[in-house]
């Protein structure tokens, strides 16, 4: 309503004429005659009263009508009842999802009031609140010391996208109980009976298919990492989960009780379970009361072989983009190492070491409670109270300083890691220099990488062949906008047997790496990568399989994240070419080749077959339509299956590892087969 009011406000303003109002003759005609405003009246603003405009545009207060915006709902119901724990009013909260798509949360705590509300006399406050938005008790100071639902459009924006909902509320030892419809109550409140034994709320409901679109659904895992991650944010609470075992997949339980006394430090140790940490113990802590706010938690860690994650909350509310209390986490962190290197004279090896350095790897869990936060839109998604990054950054500091001081040796590690993410840092600028020319001068060997006109990573190839001679057939048949050319020296070196002084100095995997623009293991950056697709281009015979599987092999020991992102591909190009007349086709193999003399020579006349000995030997033109044109080739993607990966690593152990019985077993277990076949498959 507010929008069409400024919008008709405007209007208005802009038609108003400086002199003297018009007789109402030329009024009329100034509304019903002037070009380009005919039909615009009074009759034209429309004021959406209730909860109709939620229904209208969902968007604007859940985010749209996706999977996230769908559990957005559970997240507003839940968050009422954390309240009431946070609070001290409430011990328990039921989840509970049912067969027929329903959810259900339930708590001990006070229990909506029902009594009228002084406002409007003719309604109960529990129908005011699930039927108005910015009706609410987190308005109140006095209500709640700390709340994540201080926009007071929560659970009446629920109402209004859900099909059916059902509020029952048990306070003053009587059952009350109300039925609502998209928004819309289909009865009165009503006094059920007596319960004596029994308080709090309960809210039941369905989601509207009309919003959220028809077959629509909770996901039973996604709900349950919720309610978990409120149990750990809030070590009082203890939330007890249910779920039809026809909805329950991925591993999640059926029925759980999650307590979590530890709060974030339980939190942590099951996300880093079975990670290499650069410290033996973690950095945990709780500070309550921190200039009269709620309470600031935090957990941190550094992982040593994987990137690091900051999950933040504010009064419970997950904050996905940050803001105030991350900024005071960084803050604190880099201050108090900075200060512990000049405590110990290590100040001028710390002096390049930026925030970003410190958190590069660092796993690390910060929650505070924080009284009358503003967030960023009513997502909450980002936290704006500029009051929350002081409080952070000098609770979380005084507290680090004390744990550097009492664990010398864990600081002392710490600080030699995060000065060598720095120096890589450093090393990784001076060597990328941004333009892709530099590549190109850093290799030292005019010719051998012919890159692309395209200075984005974004659409451009790189595409690996074996030998100057392909080299030069490709350079000749690639597209030079988006296609990049490395030719290599024949088989370049087994990574999976060799030691780190060969692969260090070996020219050839040195001139691959800096081709791509990025560093191997922990310190690959897909952000670094030059190319989207690393496209492998081997001849199509058993050589070239052989170059394949040792390129394949550099890549998933060097470089694992990289096949993890999708970018490295294998070309497929053809064995043979066959012609019939003024007929040509390519078959990649003797199973393809046997296909297309049945299905696509079906005339007379004799098929002459041609086999290409090698990439080298194929014209560019043929190369080009064959293999490299993206409209026509066809195109190996290399994947590593989540589930597989145990069976990966042996396999590539087995074949490429420096135990050669290993892979004579292989053969003998595959001789009858070998012996069938011309080529190898990769």
């Amino acid at each position: 309503m507010a929008s069409n009011d400024l919008f008709g406000g405007a209007a208005a303003r802009k038609q108003a004429p400086a002199k003297a109002a018009p007789e109402p003759k030329q009024a009329a005609r100034a509304i019903t005659g002037t070009p380009g405003e005919s039909g615009y009246t009074a009759a034209s603003i429309e004021v959406l009263e209730g909860l109709e405009p939620v229904r209208r545009r969902p968007g604007m207060y859940i985010g749209g009508t996706d999977e996230a915006a769908l559990h957005h709902l559970f997240a507003e119901v839940l968050d009422n009842s954390m309240d009431e724990a946070v609070a001290g009013h409430a011990t328990w909260i039921d989840v509970s999802y049912e067969e027929d798509g329903w959810l259900c949360v339930g708590d001990n705590g006070r229990g909506i009031p029902v009594d009228p509300h002084p406002k409007f006399p003719k309604k109960s406050a529990l129908e005011v609140i699930m039927t108005t938005l910015h009706a609410g008790g987190k308005f109140d100071s006095g209500a709640y010391q700390t709340s994540g639902g201080l926009h007071g459009v929560g659970v009446s924006v629920v109402n209004a996208l859900s099909e059916r909902l059902e509020v029952e509320v048990a306070r003053g030892q009587m059952l009350y109980r109300q039925i609502f419809e998209r928004g819309q109550p289909v009865t009165k409140l009503e006094t059920v009976g007596k319960a004596p034994n029994r308080r709090g709320t309960r809210v039941r409901f369905r989601p509207d298919d009309q919003i959220f679109g028809k077959g629509a659904q909770f996901k039973a895992s996604r709900l349950f990492r919720m309610a978990r991650s409120k149990a750990y944010l809030f070590g009082g609470v203890e939330i007890r989960w249910r779920c039809a075992p026809s909805l329950v997949s991925d591993g999640t339980p059926a029925e759980a009780v999650l307590r979590f006394p530890g709060g974030l430090k339980d939190y942590l140790t099951q996300d880093i379970e079975g990670k290499t940490t650069v410290v033996e113990q973690s950095f945990t802590g709780k500070v309550q009361k921190p200039e009269g706010h709620g309470s600031v938690e935090w957990a941190v860690s550094w992982l040593g072989d994987d990137d690091g994650f900051v999950h933040s909350y504010c009064n419970t509310i997950p904050t996905p983009d940050g803001g105030a209390h991350e900024a005071g986490l960084r803050s604190a962190l880099l201050r108090a190492l900075k200060d512990h290197a000049e405590r110990i004279g290590q100040a001028k090896r710390f002096a390049a070491v930026t925030s970003d350095d410190v958190m590069t790897g660092c796993a690390a869990l910060i929650s505070i409670f924080y009284r009358e936060p503003e967030f960023q839109g009513q997502n909450k998604g980002r936290l704006m109270s500029v009051g929350a990054t002081r409080i952070v950054d000098q609770t979380i500091r005084d507290a680090f300083d004390h744990w550097l001081a009492a664990s010398p040796s864990q600081a002392l590690k710490l600080l030699d890691w995060t000065v060598e993410r720095a120096e890589e840092r450093l090393r990784r600028r001076a060597e990328k220099d941004v333009a892709r020319k530099t590549a190109t001068r850093k290799l030292r060997l005019p010719g051998k990488l012919a890159d692309c006109s395209n200075t984005s990573a974004q659409g451009s190839e790189l595409f690996i062949v074996e030998g100057d001679s392909a080299g030069g057939s490709a350079k000749q048949a690639r597209d030079r906008a988006n296609q990049a050319v490395l030719p290599l020296r024949g088989k370049i070196l087994n990574v999976a047997s060799a030691t780190k002084d060969k692969l260090s100095a070996n020219q050839q995997l040195s001139d691959l790496s800096q081709a791509l623009g990025c560093a191997g293991g922990s310190q690959y950056r897909d952000a670094d990568l030059r190319y989207d697709k690393v496209i492998v281009m081997t001849d199509a015979d058993v050589d070239g399989a052989h170059i394949a599987s040792l390129l394949i092999t550099f890549f998933y020991r060097q470089m694992p994240k990289l096949i993890e992102g999708g970018h490295l591909y294998l070309a497929v190009p053809p064995l043979y070419k066959l012609t019939q007349g003024a007929k040509t086709a390519y078959a990649r193999d003797d199973v393809h080749r046997a296909e297309l003399m049945k299905t696509f020579f079906t005339g007379k006349g004799k098929v002459e077959v041609s086999r290409f000995k090698g990439l080298g030997e194929m014209m560019p033109a043929q190369l080009k339509e064959t293999t490299m044109d993206p409209r026509r080739r066809t195109l190996l993607r290399v994947e590593i299956k989540p589930e597989d990966q145990a069976g990966t690593a042996d396999s590539v152990e087995r074949l490429m590892g420096n135990k050669p019985e290993a892979r004579f077993t292989f053969i003998q277990e595959r001789a009858a087969f070998a012996a069938e076949q011309e080529l190898v498959d990769i």
